[in-house]
């Protein structure tokens, strides 16, 4: 009998080429999706070199980051944005990749649509040139963010360069408190292992807790596992996967299809397998969680109250926690809760899925975003967008007050026309809280729930939306 493995080794050992002369892993890459940041100088490098995209029916384009989400018609505003529009359909175009382009009524966040057309897949690698790519983790997938000369490599080889990771199991049991949500969850882990906490590891998350997420709550919590300083996060396969699966686009059919819920079965962690370090948490501990620093680490419960440097147990937290709060223009000592926001903003591939926008949904009706806030919800794929319009989520959006938006990355980064102006500061559902991350070199972020954001929204400061909604979920 083999010894029992975790399903990282499993496809770390399947994908491997050779083992270089470095100590790096040649690893082959199932899947690679690009989109029109990354990517240009990529397809450069390859015009330069003369070479071509060895496997473009293994590549997967989608356009997200650039584009506005109040303008649909082109040319855009933004000149520099239409060239990386032009220039991304031009690369599809010549090396023969399937491009998700707006008029495909398919396009949006890269690691929102791979995994609702099917292609993201269990016991599988993948690599983008996108931090977030741990997303696609949700699946039983190795994920993972790549930089240009390395997506340059895939395209050219379908292979890479990589270093093998340890792997930390992240074990949560028990049951979520009412008003806790995905989001709450890996704030809480982020803040507990630290932002450095994962260097040099895939994180496993098990337990009972995950067992019982649907796919859209996997996803947002292995979308942060590079916050928590992880290279990829992932959640072992279960009838869940395949129950979100099938029947997609690029999913197995028929025969195959069992054949292949067979194979990603068999690639979920062995009991007994070796972990490099494990973590228990208990579901009761974490509670609604807010940020009030510069990175995602800096967050506190709704119900606790903004660090006081004075209490740093070192010179550098202390340090730390004098910087976030100078930058931040907030009180050592205040409550989180009540602090008075300009912006709310609902997204992102952390939080724009169809789940997000149905459970914000439940509790809008009868509501109105407060005056002086401009609030924003963006779906995160046109596909998104359409089931929100067929569902009527839209309507109620827009009649509580919030700009319905095409689909984009919208406000989560600041490579396109949403951005905050001054020192606005913003309840957001994305996933970074650096300064100046949403565009304004004063902007300020507080990370939260899709219902936290709602709560402001609505409050016009952070709240306790399970005060403001009567959240019981």
């Amino acid at each position: 009998m083999t010894d029992p493995k975790s399903l990282f080794q499993k496809v770390w050992d399947a994908h491997t080429v050779r083992t270089l002369a470095n100590g790096q892993t040649q690893l082959l890459i199932g899947t690679h999706l690009i989109h029109e940041v990354t990517s240009p100088q990529a397809f450069g490098m390859m015009r330069d070199l003369g070479l071509k995209v060895l496997r473009p029916d293994r590549t997967f384009a989608t356009v997200d980051h650039i584009v506005p989400t109040d303008q649909f018609a082109e040319p855009f505003r933004d000149p520099v944005a239409q060239e990386m529009m032009d220039e991304l359909r031009k690369n599809c175009a010549r090396f023969g990749i399937t491009f998700f382009d707006r008029a495909s009524g398919k396009q949006g966040i890269v690691h929102i649509v791979g995994p609702e057309q099917g292609i993201t897949q269990p016991g599988t690698t993948i690599a983008c040139g996108d931090s977030h790519t741990s997303t696609h983790g949700a699946f039983g997938a190795i994920a993972f963010g790549i930089g240009t000369t390395q997506i340059r490599d895939v395209l050219a080889t379908q292979t890479m360069a990589l270093g093998q990771l340890k792997v930390r199991r992240i074990t949560v049991n028990g049951a979520l408190r009412p008003g806790v949500y995905a989001k709450d969850v890996i704030l809480h882990l982020i803040r507990t292992l630290g932002v450095n906490g994962g260097t040099g590891f895939a994180y496993e998350y098990g337990g009972e807790v995950f067992d019982r997420m649907t796919m859209e709550e996997r996803m947002t919590v292995c979308n942060m596992s590079i916050e928590g300083g992880a290279r990829a996060g992932y959640v072992n396969p279960d009838e869940t996967t395949f129950a979100y699966l099938k029947g997609r686009p690029y999913a197995p059919k028929g025969a195959a299809w069992d054949a292949a819920v067979a194979r990603w079965r068999a690639t979920a962690s062995d009991p007994g397998c070796h972990y490099d370090d494990v973590v228990t948490i208990a579901a009761a501990d974490i509670a609604p969680t807010v940020t009030w620093g510069i990175n995602p680490g800096q967050g506190v419960a709704i119900t606790e109250r903004i660090p006081d440097p004075a209490t740093a147990s070192t010179v550098d937290e202390k340090a730390s926690v004098e910087e976030a709060l100078a930058y931040m223009k907030l009180t050592p000592g205040a409550a989180i809760k009540g602090t008075k926001i300009n912006v709310a903003f609902l997204g992102s591939c952390t939080n724009g899925r169809l789940g997000d926008f149905q459970e914000v949904a439940r509790y809008l009706p009868g509501h109105r975003v407060a005056p002086g806030v401009k609030a924003i919800a963006v779906p995160g794929s046109q596909i998104v967008a359409l089931q929100c319009q067929q569902l009527g989520l839209d309507q109620i959006f827009r009649d509580a007050g919030f700009e319905w938006r095409e689909a984009g990355c919208s406000m989560c980064l600041a490579m396109n026309p949403d951005k905050l102006v001054g020192d606005q500061l913003c309840a957001s559902s994305s996933n970074r809280n650096f300064k100046g991350r949403q565009g304004s070199p004063t902007g300020r972020t507080l990370l939260m729930s899709p219902v936290m954001v709602a709560a402001a929204a609505v409050t016009g400061a952070v709240a306790d939306a399970r005060e403001v909604f009567g959240v019981k979920n």
